[in-house]
């Protein structure tokens, strides 16, 4: 089973609406409403259509699949830049320090600040992996591809990429930090508030959110003690995001309380680590294990290939890869070590 990374096409919905089901709540870039990823899937068509070669609202779709097999296993998603349809809410933890002589004591209080600081971002979020794939390597083929198809369209991206995890949930699908604190404020569940999310944006966020900073130490000690922590099926995620240089600065969901993480773009190791390759020969028996990717928008694709070097410059690749992506001996491919 070799699988290869490329841009979704409405045909499938079918296989993203079944990984949607899989998810388990708490996913907000995959929802398992039919017409959300419809909408997402020819939102993404768009984007891909798009000549313009500059940032804007975007939306890229991408799935995970065996071609010769005939099946998807995994997508993932990338967003030219957030808060251009609505305001992209965060809450930033920061920390109030303050001496009372009289008492002789210092009291240092975290606080919650509701804020708009990452806006004009780019985004890469709702990957999911089929839970039949999830060895062999393949979440961080689907992961590093996004990437690299960043880097092969530089300016549609900005300068600084986030990417939000899903925060701690319960086996019945609530989160501790929303009935802590948002879901005071709304009446709805999580998974309702979820939901709802999903379909329509954080807009009623605002509408109905204090403004004011919000003192960490009124939180339920529940709600406390997930602020900033991934879910556990995201730890791996985030061990990902990390060796990509990605950092966790103090910016949490505001549903959930999950960590969001940001980079520098050109900074990212994929991006700054990847180099156009020529290739050179096309045969087995490479020792090096490579990620490679090639083609512009709609014609992008990213495996795994097992690869050499051949020549003064050039590379050898696996025929396997080279069906998978297309190409042929003389033609060029973004490269990166696995």
């Amino acid at each position: 089973m070799t699988f290869r990374v490329r841009p979704a096409t409405p045909d499938d919905f079918a296989a993203i609406y079944e990984m949607a089901k899989l998810t388990g709540g708490g996913f907000t870039n995959l929802p398992p409403d039919r017409a959300t990823l419809v909408q997402k899937l020819a939102r993404s068509e768009d984007s891909f259509s798009r000549t313009e070669d500059s940032q804007s609202d975007d939306l890229y779709v991408f799935v995970l699949e065996d071609p010769k097999a005939g099946i998807i296993r995994g997508t993932c998603q990338v967003f030219g830049q957030v808060g251009v349809r609505q305001a992209f809410y965060s809450y930033h933890v920061s920390t109030l320090t303050q001496t009372s002589p009289e008492l002789g004591k210092t009291f240092r209080n975290q606080m919650l600040t509701l804020t708009t600081d990452l806006e004009g971002s780019s985004e890469v979020g709702g990957l999911f992996l089929h839970p039949q794939a999830r060895a062999g390597g393949w979440g961080s083929l689907i992961a590093r591809s996004r990437y690299l198809f960043i880097k092969q369209h530089r300016a549609r991206f900005g300068d600084r990429v986030l990417a939000e995890l899903r925060g701690v949930m319960d086996e019945a699908g609530n989160s501790p930090f929303w009935d802590g604190l948002a879901g005071r404020f709304f009446d709805m569940t999580f998974p309702e508030a979820d939901e709802f999310n999903a379909v329509h944006g954080t807009q009623f966020i605002a509408d109905l959110m204090p403004k004011t900073p919000i003192y960490v130490s009124l939180l339920s000690e529940q709600a406390r003690a997930v602020m900033g922590l991934p879910h556990p099926t995201g730890r791996a995620a985030l061990r990902m995001l990390e060796e990509e240089n990605f950092v966790f600065d103090r910016y949490i969901d505001i549903f959930d309380g999950g960590p969001t993480v940001t980079a520098h773009t050109d900074d990212i190791r994929t991006i700054d680590e990847s180099d156009e390759e020529l290739i050179e020969e096309i045969a087995p028996g490479g020792k090096t294990r490579m990620l490679l990717a090639c083609g512009r928008l709609k014609d992008f694709k990213a495996c795994l290939a097992s690869t050499r070097r051949a020549g003064r410059k050039g590379l050898c690749i696996d025929p396997e890869a080279a069906e998978l992506l297309g190409v042929k001996k003389g033609d060029t491919v973004l490269a990166v070590k696995r």
